[in-house]
C-alpha cells in the first residue's frame, strides 16, 4: 500500500492510562494538564463547536452544576477546536442571550480550551474521522487525583450528555476508592454496595462466614452490606 494511501491511524489513551499530558490557551489563562490539576478530579469535556445548539444547552448545564463538582474536589475543564476569540464571544452571547429549563444569566467560569490545531483533541481521541475530521465529538474523561483515566464516555454529534450520570460515576469512583467496594446497577448515594469488589475478595467460604448484621449475600459470588455512611 502506498503511503498515499495508507490510513491514518487515530489513538485514544485508555482507562488507567495516566492522562496525557499537554499545555494550553484557555478562557481562563494557560493551563498545564493535567500537572496543574494534580491532588483534584477533572472532567475534561470536549464539544464539536461553539456556536451551537446542543453545546450551549450542556455548557449551561456543566455552569450550573459547577458549585456541585467543586464540592466533590472536582474540576470541569472544556475544549473544542474552535479559537479563543470564538470561546469568548460564545459565552458570552450564552450568559446575555439564553435561556434554558429555567437556567439564565450563565456565566461560565471553568476554562474552555482553545485547540485549532486539534493535537490536544488527537492526544485524547476526539477526532473521529466516521464522525467528522473537523470536530471533536462528545468526549468525556474522568481523571483521578493521581491524573490517571478513570471513566471515558462518548457520545455523538447528535446527542447531548446526562449530566446526572456524569455527577453519578464521579461519586461511585470516589465510594469505591475510599471504603474498596463496587457499586451494583445504578447505584446512587445510601444504596447498597457490593462488598468485596469481585476478584479481590477471599474464598466464598471466609466471605459468609465473615458477614455482619450490615452485609449479606445473594449467592457465594455476591454479597453486599449497607452503607452505613
Amino acid at each position: 500500500m502506498s503511503e498515499n494511501n495508507q490510513e491514518q491511524v487515530y489513538t485514544m489513551p485508555l482507562i488507567g492510562d495516566l492522562a496525557p499530558s499537554f499545555k494550553a490557551v484557555t478562557t481562563q489563562g494557560d493551563i498545564n494538564f493535567p500537572k496543574d490539576y494534580e491532588g483534584k478530579w477533572v472532567i475534561l469535556f470536549s464539544h464539536p463547536a461553539d456556536f451551537t445548539p446542543v453545546c450551549t444547552t450542556e455548557f449551561m448545564t456543566f455552569a450550573s452544576m459547577q458549585d456541585d463538582f467543586k464540592a466533590l474536589n472536582t474540576e470541569l475543564v472544556g475544549l473544542s477546536v474552535d479559537s479563543l476569540y470564538a470561546h469568548i464571544a460564545w459565552l458570552r452571547e450564552i450568559k446575555e442571550k439564553i435561556e434554558f429549563k429555567g437556567m439564565k444569566n450563565i456565566e461560565v467560569t471553568f476554562p474552555l480550551i482553545e485547540d485549532i490545531t486539534m493535537n490536544v483533541a488527537k492526544k485524547y481521541g476526539m477526532i473521529q474521522p466516521n464522525q467528522s475530521n473537523t470536530q471533536a465529538v462528545r468526549a468525556v474523561f474522568i481523571i483521578d487525583p493521581e491524573s490517571k483515566i478513570r471513566t471515558i464516555l462518548y457520545y455523538p454529534l447528535s446527542t447531548g450528555r446526562n449530566f446526572d450520570e456524569i455527577k453519578r460515576i464521579i461519586l461511585a469512583l470516589q465510594k469505591a476508592d475510599k471504603e474498596g467496594v463496587a457499586t451494583p446497577a445504578d447505584w446512587r448515594p445510601g444504596d447498597d454496595l457490593i462488598i468485596p469488589p469481585a476478584g479481590s475478595c477471599g474464598t466464598a467460604k471466609d466471605r459468609m462466614e465473615t458477614q455482619d448484621d450490615s452485609m449479606y449475600c445473594l449467592d457465594w459470588f455476591m454479597c453486599l452490606r449497607k452503607d452505613n455512611k
